[in-house]
């Protein structure tokens, strides 16, 4: 039975959570940690690979198998329109935060849970493509069945706690193989590094991702049942690698060790893992997840988040300062028995280890909505209508404004977004940024909603009370007066027209 007897702190710290954590003889409780390759299968690291454990948001890997399965069958596609209803809108964080009725496409939900972990978007995938979210659970049970998962139960597509959701890093990383292998045109949907909604810039939780060289996917989660846990995959000279990490006390500390992972599963030669594959691992004589809650989140300490907010910063945006440059994992160079020492270390050995600065980000834009245009109408519709400025024909300019640099339509600008930007960021795809007003997109902003009117137009009515106030019955004197004052202002404008 899983007792707090078991799992002793040191000074209100948690220990040893990535090796065993023990109070005598009287048992022990093992953090997952499993490296595969991904081609061959062969098993490179095991440390309770099949034992039961709580996913969190790993679970949105599932999900999205579940949602690519289906647009490859027909029974979806990418391009269909989700609807938020009540039930997703009242989701827990992490979220989005849509309104009930939003409506936006599977392919645009898929980016944001795969990025943002959004667990209102995830719940609406799971509505809108099983009918119901029991009818979902069985699609993914099912899913889960028929790819060999076999230690894995699924309620829910988000991953939020549910003590009867589990599964396990053989059966995760059994799922990251079948996602790289039967999606192959999918995998840029694991390794985009942030999403743009509006003007919000959205990094990926995975602090992997432009911090270790080679890693390009897949996914965290966290719960405070089951602690800090990421699926990875990374590719080096054409090997790739998955390593699953669960259970950590942190973000920070569940990165290193999966790096750690990295650096000891790539310094294996193809011959030096054995004959065990991950479908040859033996069934884990433990028949339930211990519920980590009481070590993970410790009432005294600040509840800890899936994110490691040190990965973005200004500096790092830009480059970094010269001590964050230099700041490399200390297994970098080390043998490979070394890196493993280290993925196996318990948390206070890892307290004064950090991971490189995060590369600048690369956002991809998602909107509400069929196209950023119609998300940019219904943001506009939700907004309160502005009051109308007043008129006064006398001091007005009309030939300030620039003809090259139209200001965006006010449907646009209710948003934040720059239409179009999907094809301005493929314009730019590739680039980096070079500090970190980098985060939002570049280049000139294009109005495509309500074009804003020449000043040409405005001109006329300029002109005319001018002209009216000239009369033939009017005095000499206000003749003179009224003539002058017309003349000058129609050459100016016809000066600045030319």
């Amino acid at each position: 039975m899983f007792t707090a007897a078991l799992l002793p702190r040191l000074a209100g710290r948690l220990f040893g959570l990535g090796a065993l954590l023990a109070a005598g003889t009287a048992g022990a409780v093992t953090a997952p940690m499993l490296v595969v390759d991904v081609d061959s299968g062969k098993v490179i690291y095991n440390q309770g690979g099949t034992d039961p454990w709580y996913p969190a948001s790993i679970t949105k890997l599932m999900t999205t198998y579940v949602a690519l399965d289906m647009v490859r069958q027909g029974r979806a596609s990418m391009d269909q329109l989700l609807t938020i209803s009540e039930a997703a809108a009242a989701e827990p964080p992490s979220k989005m935060g849509f309104k009930p009725g939003t409506q936006l496409t599977l392919d645009n939900a898929l980016k944001i849970i795969m990025v943002k972990s959004a667990n209102d978007v995830a719940w609406a995938i799971g509505e809108n493509l099983g009918g119901s979210i029991d009818g979902f659970a069985a699609q993914m049970n099912e899913t889960a069945q028929r790819l060999g998962m076999r230690d894995s139960h699924w309620y829910n597509p988000n991953g939020l706690p549910d003590p009867r959701q589990w599964t396990s890093a053989r059966d995760m990383a059994v799922l990251a193989r079948a996602l790289l292998r039967d999606f192959p045109e999918n995998r840029d949907l694991f390794s985009i590094s942030a999403i743009q909604f509006g003007r919000a810039v959205m990094p990926n939780h995975n602090g992997l991702l432009g911090r270790y060289a080679g890693v390009d996917g897949m996914k965290t989660g966290f719960i405070c049942s089951g602690g800090f846990n990421v699926v990875a995959t990374a590719n080096r000279n054409g090997r790739r690698i998955i390593t699953v990490v669960m259970g950590q006390a942190s973000a920070r500390e569940r990165d290193l060790k999966a790096a750690d992972l990295f650096d000891y599963g790539f310094g294996q030669s193809g011959f030096s893992f054995g004959g065990q594959t991950i479908n040859e691992l033996p069934v884990s004589s433990i028949s339930a997840p211990p519920d980590m809650r009481p070590y993970i989140c410790d009432k005294r300490r600040p509840m800890p988040a899936d994110s490691d907010s040190s990965a973005v910063t200004a500096g790092a945006a830009a480059g970094g300062n010269a001590d964050n440059a230099t700041a490399q994992l200390m297994a970098a160079g080390a043998p490979p028995s070394s890196a493993l020492a280290f993925a196996t270390m318990n948390s206070a050995a890892l307290r004064n280890r950090a991971l490189p600065p995060r590369a600048p980000l690369q956002p991809v834009l998602v909107w509400t909505g069929r196209d950023p245009a119609e998300s940019a109408i219904a943001a506009n519709d939700d907004a309160a209508p502005a009051k109308p400025a007043a008129v006064k024909p006398a001091r007005v300019k009309v030939a300030k404004p620039v003809p090259q640099k139209p200001a965006p339509s006010r449907s646009i600008a209710a948003t934040g977004a720059t239409v179009p930007q999907p094809k301005l960021l493929a314009r730019h795809k590739g680039a980096t940024p070079a500090a970190a007003s980098a985060f939002t997109s570049t280049g000139p902003a294009t109005a495509v909603i309500a074009e804003p009117k020449g000043h040409k137009a405005a001109v006329t009515p300029a002109a005319k009370p001018a002209a009216k106030a000239v009369k033939p019955s009017a005095k000499p004197a206000q003749k003179a007066e009224a003539k002058p004052a017309a003349k000058p202002a129609v050459k100016s404008a016809r000066k600045k027209d030319d």
